[in-house]
């Protein structure tokens, strides 16, 4: 830049050193830019060690992450304020999602008990095979009732851990909403210019 100076303190003596480009004794140095008049332009700092910018990547990266993590939680918390008016709403959604899973075990529940039922008839006809094949008709039905159970009572496990997930979901649903609609979660509803008012818990 012209009329500037690159100054720096020579390596060897001590004294500042200056000229119009940067001296080579300031190459790979900490030095400063100044104007005609003497003025500080800017400071310019030594190259950074292998140490130092890994350190400044990895801070770079950790703050890159934080953004999106907080991007993405007011996108959530967007949506939150969209689907429900006040937690009255949530605890609806709850119980209509508690509904749902509750109505798929209790089908499960309902199949295991036909099955073990047919189980338990075709075991009383097995009992006249006792010392002999069974008919290849009569041990297929053994084999996929015992295969039904298995499955219905797999399915019932599986819909027990998404009716735990559900309450979960739910819990953490209501306690964020409660925390963005009081003014703890920091968020401003747009169509409002503010917290969006708790309507009731």
């Amino acid at each position: 830049m012209a009329g500037n100076f690159y100054c720096c303190p020579d390596p060897v003596s001590g004294r500042r050193i200056c000229a119009d480009a940067l001296p080579e004794q300031c190459k790979g140095r900490a030095y400063r830019v100044i104007d005609g008049a003497g003025n500080l332009i800017r400071e310019v700092g030594p190259p950074l060690t292998p140490e130092q910018k890994a350190l400044q990547e990895q801070e770079a990266k950790k703050k890159k992450e934080l953004e999106t993590q907080q991007r993405e939680q007011r996108r959530k918390d967007m949506a939150l304020l969209e689907t429900y008016g006040s937690t009255l709403d949530i605890d609806k959604a709850r119980a209509r999602a508690e509904e749902e899973v509750a109505y798929s075990m209790r089908q499960a529940e309902s199949r295991i008990a036909d099955a073990q039922v047919r189980r338990t008839r075709l075991e009383q006809e097995a009992e006249f095979y006792k010392h002999k094949s069974l008919p290849p008709e009569l041990a297929k039905g053994l084999k996929d009732v015992e295969a039904e159970i298995t499955a219905q009572r797999g399915l019932l496990a599986s819909k027990q851990q998404d009716l735990e997930a559900v309450r979960i979901r739910f819990v953490e649903e209501k306690k964020r909403y409660i925390e963005i609609t009081t003014g703890g979660g920091n968020l401003m509803h747009p169509a409002m210019g503010g917290p969006r008012p708790q309507p009731g818990k």
